[in-house]
């Protein structure tokens, strides 16, 4: 799945004041929604850049937010300015806010063959799984672009590692070992017999290459193509394997 920006998530949004106003409108939100709007989208980037510093102060080197809490902080002061009047939201509320102010500045939409590619997969046995930098919406695509949910596609639920569950992301070294505890658990597979794939040199590649996993690099989108040619981790670095479309990752398994 790729987005207008390249990235999915909170990180790659571009914020707009009128997404934020439309969003507080369609997720039931009351008041003065323009200045609300105004405020909330810049109040956004200040609660995102608190939480990554409070996360680095704890020791997390790459620290993830968890967005509802996040449009949690931002309505409470919201409605103590006045500019959102005051009554009970509950989490469902804040989640569709989240999600509606999402779509409208980082819209999302899945690569071709990608369906084809994972239930093709699946029909080999194979075990799969994800490490991804994610939000609480993002295992809801794979429901609303193919019409199955990640466990009915093949992923093993517990081989999903989602960076807002942990609240750190990727490059974090931890994060493809408890993976790995999953697969070995669950599937009596090492990290060794694993083959991640990625957009991102340093985020994927370079991670799942320290946690000892075989790498394919996914090449066919520019915009999000991540080749990191300036990081020093990723100097020299190679892939296992390198493709432009999904379906070669068949032939290549």
């Amino acid at each position: 799945i790729v987005s207008g920006s390249g990235d999915v998530g909170t990180a790659a949004a571009t914020d707009t004041a009128e997404a934020l106003t439309q969003a507080l409108v369609v997720s039931g939100f009351e008041g003065e929604l323009e200045q609300a709007g105004q405020i909330g989208k810049e109040m956004l980037k200040a609660e995102i850049m608190e939480w990554h510093k409070a996360g680095r102060e704890a020791g997390v080197d790459y620290p993830e937010v968890e967005i509802s809490k996040v449009w949690s902080k931002i309505i409470e002061i919201l409605c103590n300015t006045e500019a959102l009047r005051r009554k009970t939201s509950n989490m469902d509320q804040l989640r569709r806010l989240a999600l509606e102010y999402e779509c409208r500045v980082n819209p999302v939409f899945p690569m071709p063959d990608s369906r084809k590619t994972l239930l093709q997969l699946k029909e080999r046995g194979l075990a799969l799984g994800i490490v991804s930098n994610a939000q609480f919406y993002t295992p809801l695509l794979f429901s609303a672009f193919f019409g199955q949910a990640v466990n009915e596609l093949g992923f093993d639920s517990e081989c999903c590692i989602w960076s807002y569950k942990e609240l750190k992301a990727k490059p974090a070294a931890d994060l493809f070992p408890k993976a790995g505890k999953f697969l070995k658990a669950n599937h009596g597979i090492d990290l060794s017999e694993t083959v991640y794939v990625g957009n991102d040199m340093l985020n994927d590649i370079y991670t799942a290459r320290q946690a000892g996993c075989k790498t394919v690099l996914f090449a066919g989108d520019k915009r999000s193509l991540r080749l990191r040619e300036n990081d020093p981790r990723c100097i020299g670095l190679k892939p296992d394997a390198t493709i432009t479309e999904l379906s070669q990752l068949v032939e290549i398994i």
